[in-house]
């Protein structure tokens, strides 16, 4: 059930059948309340997460933070974490779930439709109880990614809808009005709403990411670097890519963190060598050719977009078989290091036929 500012929310329709998702996100869209908010989110000033500033600061203190990329979700303890985000996202979705009573919160980087259901009881198994809680909601990200927008205000209900970006919202939404939990929306920060033109009228995302201060539970505008988009970045990357083909994630978003032991636990992901041949023809293309195929807004991708993808095709071309990343199908797993609030890597030893944690 959906709720916002505390009261009930439901669509006015003439028809007995249940309101679709799309039609729900489209009253959502035109609440008075919702587009208040989301003229709110638009003016506060984008933050640049990085260790080469004192972004990674609170006071002199090191803040812990976890990053969540494509297609990945993370549920975060507050007196363990002090911020939690991601970015890179264009017809990306960002979700959030927080629990306001436990102060528990779930962060996820939605790719596709087809992983928001399962997705959704992913992030509520660690942060919904039997309290009858109402769950705070922000959905970030997306565009208007399609070739014809309003003038003016939002697309009116009876407008054709587009783009990979709405199929997107329209699940989540739908998912979460015909859920037995109760969810409070406070940030609808998507579609019209994140769209911006550039000097040429072209349409691009306002923002692609955010960072969530777990503590209050308030959200900013934000980018992560390179140093903060950790641990192991790159495999994190091949594993969103490589999961379409593993039926083990099939539907399901990718598990990295562990919350209770505040470590990043990478369960092992298998990739064909079937990929490897892939990974040698898309390296051959010119930087416009693979943001034609790789991407779906090849206009508006990050400046590293197509360096990232070259950086995976290498490691794919070099290590074709999964298990040289995952031995023995162990998943890679980091502790935080107590002097800056990064990672470490630990790795499997054996000692007298044991396997034991070492760096």
């Amino acid at each position: 059930m959906i709720f916002i500012g505390g009261l009930p929310f439901s669509t006015s329709s003439d028809d007995s059948s249940p309101p679709q998702g799309k039609d729900i996100l489209m009253a959502l869209m035109n609440h008075p309340a919702l587009m208040s908010a989301s003229c709110s989110f638009s003016a506060i000033l984008e933050r640049k997460f990085s260790l080469s500033n004192n972004s990674h600061l609170v006071g002199t203190r090191q803040i812990k933070w976890v990053y969540v990329f494509q297609r990945e979700y993370a549920t975060i303890n507050p007196s363990l974490v002090d911020m939690v985000g991601t970015d890179e996202a264009t017809t990306c979705v960002g979700l959030v779930i927080r629990n306001p009573k436990s102060g528990m919160i779930s962060v996820a980087h939605v790719d596709s439709p087809d992983t928001v259901e399962i997705g959704i009881t992913q992030m509520l198994s660690s942060i919904a109880d039997s309290n009858d809680s109402i769950l705070d909601v922000h959905l970030i990200g997306g565009f208007n990614d399609v070739s014809h927008q309003p003038e003016s205000g939002v697309r009116k209900d009876n407008e054709k809808w587009e783009g990979y970006s709405f199929p997107i919202c329209s699940k989540i939404v739908d998912i979460l009005g015909k859920s037995t939990n109760s969810f409070n929306i406070v940030t609808l920060h998507v579609l019209d709403y994140n769209t911006i033109k550039d000097s040429e009228g072209n349409a691009r995302p306002m923002f692609h990411g955010f960072l969530v201060e777990t503590a209050t539970g308030s959200i900013f505008p934000a980018t992560f670097d390179g140093t903060t988009r950790c641990p192991d970045e790159l495999i994190r990357r091949i594993r969103v890519t490589s999961s379409f083909e593993d039926p083990s994630w099939r539907g399901r978003l990718l598990e990295t963190y562990d919350t209770k032991s505040d470590k990043f636990i990478i369960a092992p992901c298998t990739w064909s060598s079937r990929q490897k041949k892939i990974a040698q023809w898309l390296q051959s293309l010119s930087a416009s050719e693979i943001l034609r195929i790789c991407s779906t807004s090849p206009s508006v991708e990050p400046p590293d977009f197509v360096d990232n993808l070259r950086r995976q095709w290498d490691y794919l071309i070099k290590h074709p078989d999964w298990r040289e990343t995952f031995p023995a199908k162990h998943p890679r797993i980091f502790v935080r290091t107590a002097d800056d609030g990064g990672w470490d890597r630990h790795h499997p030893a054996r000692q007298n036929g044991h396997i034991r944690a070492a760096k």
